[in-house]
């Protein structure tokens, strides 16, 4: 096996490869199966044991948003082929972007490896290796223990940018005032749910009078803080909700300890949100705990410099950009409440007046100093508040097929990414 010397120790080589995406959820599933259908070799390294990240580890309810992502459409349906001789309810109508959670990592594997995708799981990203201010691979750790992963160009779809970190990329983290980040949640899932008579309330803003009171606000003053409020959305299995409902603040995600709290925490309120849905919310009353997250949401870390960067008027402009490389975005600002439960007064949504769509340019995915890598998901160029609406589901997965684009026209043209004619990658991605 052949090696490569790192920090003065022999490190064996176990993969070669034209395009390695960092982080198997929603960008780098867009960013490996179209670097692979433009026809270049693609290895994707995950650290759980199943693709989509949040949206399945995670147990994420629904994608949310809209983009031009055209990879999503064919997860919609080709989740939804598979999930109909198992129980997809359609009578629910919960909707296509309603994430059914194993069907969805069964369907994903199946496009990735049909693509010829190598998938490598269980797999953590520990270095970059720059190489004359290039990303030439990545330092990885599994059970098998260090090795080196050799790369043409790299695409850093781990959400918290940890390859782009460790190339030195300069970034901040949350709010560009004090540091404060989005809180993390775990979702979870819960059975025996009353349909009939049962409220969904899918926003923070979302009111819901009971003959007991009215729910936002008894959340608010019943459940142990940060907990205090109720997100809950139908499932494609019937009786079955996912809950948006626990709540831990000052969670950082690139810190294990901080992470392990937040985990404990939201964890810690899974019980009294199940006893509070079945004393006060219609429909719940026999309600049970079907499954949690493996995974916990964190929303925020990591804002890189690129060599552009989308502001909060970038959106509520409905800026068009010539460069752009991801096209009909959209969604709100939201801001989870960084100091406890509910919408931060920065945050918007039942008052979101943007109808219009808005573009994504390149150089958002283009780190600033750094040859040889694309930022891709929640972790590009942007502002806080920018990044409380670009990084939903839908929008992340249209930026991981601009970047899987990018990369594989990098490496079939000889070119660096920054020099990718961008009238190209348009023209693949489409409308």
């Amino acid at each position: 096996m052949q090696t490569f010397i790192f920090d003065n120790c022999q490190v064996p080589i176990i993969n070669d490869t034209d395009v390695l995406v960092c982080g198997g959820g929603p960008a780098g599933i867009g960013a490996a199966l179209r670097a692979a259908r433009e026809g270049v070799s693609v290895t994707l390294v995950e650290s759980q044991g199943c693709l989509e990240g949040i949206a399945t580890a995670g147990m994420m309810s629904n994608w949310g948003g809209r983009s031009s992502s055209k990879v999503l459409k064919e997860i919609y349906d080709l989740t939804y082929e598979k999930s109909k001789d198992i129980g997809w309810c359609k009578e629910n109508e919960c909707g296509l972007d309603a994430i059914y959670h194993d069907i969805q990592k069964i369907a994903l594997e199946e496009m990735l490896l049909k693509e010829g995708v190598k998938l490598l799981y269980y797999t953590f990203v520990c270095k970059a290796v720059v190489e004359e201010d290039s990303v030439t691979g990545v330092i990885v750790e599994n059970k098998s223990g260090r090795g080196f992963i050799k790369a043409k160009r790299i695409i850093d779809s781990t959400g918290d940018g940890d390859v782009a970190a460790s190339a030195g990329v300069p970034y901040f983290k949350g709010r560009e005032s004090d540091g404060k980040m989005q809180p993390a949640t775990l979702m979870f899932n819960i059975g025996g749910v009353d349909f009939k008579r049962a409220v969904f309330p899918p926003s923070f803003e979302s009111k819901v009078e009971t003959e007991k009171g009215e729910l936002q606000a008894l959340a608010k003053e019943l459940l142990p803080f940060p907990a205090g409020h109720v997100l809950l959305y139908k499932q494609p299995m019937d009786g079955t909700v996912c809950c948006n409902m626990t709540n831990a603040i000052e969670v950082d995600g690139t810190d294990a300890e901080s992470l392990t709290k937040g985990v404990l925490t939201c964890r810690s309120q899974i019980i009294p949100i199940i006893k509070f849905l079945r004393k006060f919310a219609p429909g719940y009353e026999n309600c049970w705990l079907m499954s949690s997250a493996s995974l916990i949401g964190v929303r925020e870390t990591r804002h890189f410099e690129g060599v552009e960067s989308l502001s909060k008027d970038d959106i509520l402009q409905a800026k068009y950009y010539d460069n752009w490389v991801v096209r009909r975005a959209w969604f709100n600002f939201d801001v989870h409440n960084l100091t406890g439960a509910s919408l931060d007064k920065t945050g918007i949504q039942h008052d979101w007046k943007q109808k219009n769509d808005y573009t994504i340019p390149y150089g958002c995915l283009l780190p600033k100093n750094i040859e040889g890598l694309l930022l891709s998901g929640r972790n590009i160029s942007g502002s806080h508040l920018a990044h409380s609406n670009f990084r939903i589901m839908s929008v992340c997965i249209a930026l991981g097929e601009a970047a899987g684009v990018a990369a594989a026209l990098s490496v079939k043209q000889g070119k660096k990414l920054r020099d990718v004619n961008v009238k190209e990658i348009q023209l693949i991605v489409g409308e």
